[in-house]
Order: C-alpha cells, then sequence, then structure tokens
C-alpha cells in the first residue's frame, strides 16, 4: 500500500475531487443535507487571494482516496499557532490500509515543521471507529470540552446585538 500512496498538496485543479469527498464525508455522517457550499467557494478559499484553508490529498494507485482540510489556530496559553484539523476522511473501501495514519502523520510533521504547538481536532461522540484510532495515534480526547457553534440566522442575529455599556465594562 505505502509505495502506491502518495501525499500532496492540494492544487487548484484538485477543487472538483476534494469536494466530491466532502460530500462523501457528509454522506459518511450522515449529514449530506448540512453541505451547502459549493466547489468555486471551495477552490477560492483553498487557493483565492486569501486562502482561509490547506489541505492535503491521498492518492492511491492515481485516485484520490482521502483528505485532511485544515487551518492555523492560536493558542494563548503556548503563545504558538496550532494546526486545526477540520476534516480528515478516507473512502471507506480504503480504509485500515494506514492511509488516516499516513494523513495525520503527515500533519503532525507539517505542525512541528511550522513551529505550532498542538494540532487539534473535533470527532462525532458517536463514532466510535475513529475515536478508538485517535486515541491509539496518541491523541487525548478531551471529555471536558464542548464545542460552541453560532451558524446561519442566529449567526446574524449576534452580528446584529449592540453591546451596552454594562456588556463591555466603563473605563
Amino acid at each position: 500500500m505505502t509505495t502506491e500512496l502518495i501525499l500532496r498538496p492540494a492544487e487548484p485543479g484538485d477543487a472538483s475531487v476534494l469536494f466530491g469527498l466532502i460530500k462523501a464525508l457528509a454522506e459518511y455522517e450522515k449529514l449530506s443535507d448540512a453541505v451547502t457550499g459549493n466547489t468555486d467557494a471551495l477552490k477560492e478559499h483553498l487557493f483565492g487571494s486569501k486562502p482561509y484553508v490547506e489541505a492535503i490529498l491521498a492518492e492511491y494507485a492515481g485516485q484520490a482516496v482521502g483528505f485532511a482540510l485544515f487551518f492555523h489556530n492560536y493558542s494563548t496559553f503556548l503563545t504558538k499557532p496550532g494546526i486545526y484539523l477540520e476534516d480528515l476522511f478516507v473512502l471507506p473501501e480504503y480504509r485500515r490500509q494506514g492511509i488516516g495514519k499516513a494523513l495525520l502523520t503527515h500533519l503532525a510533521q507539517l505542525a512541528v515543521s511550522r513551529g505550532c504547538g498542538r494540532l487539534e481536532w473535533s470527532v462525532l461522540d458517536w463514532n466510535e471507529p475513529a475515536i478508538a484510532f485517535y486515541e491509539r495515534m496518541g491523541a487525548d480526547v478531551l471529555p471536558d470540552w464542548r464545542i460552541c457553534r453560532v451558524t446561519g440566522d442566529s449567526l446574524m442575529s449576534m452580528a446584529a446585538l449592540t453591546p451596552s455599556a454594562s456588556d463591555v465594562g466603563s473605563r
């Protein structure tokens, strides 16, 4: 397997293949209806004038079979950048062949080479195979942290709030 596996940074011509893998991930997570983006937006966010994310493609025998999509974050306590892994996905028929491990190892190496203090990600609580895999790779699954998220109409409402003087303190 490893001789035919290639990990490489995504290129502009890969946007549609990468978006296809994102849709396969959404289907696996039973969240296909949550995919509202498109290939053009993904391409712009990966390769536009202000890139927001990066991606690594895993190719086996010339076919894209997995990916890791990530971006930098920052730890105020460490005062170091970090890498946040938004998505790691390998097509089901290619799992248990070391591809996920290769992608995660590649990202850890990238984090170290960039002087990052940590590599982190989230995992769905029902995804026991992924949790077990991450733990085998040395990750700590943090039981006392919860993700907070604001999207759609709630995001618009929050953005429209006007903080009062008591919210921001007075001088």
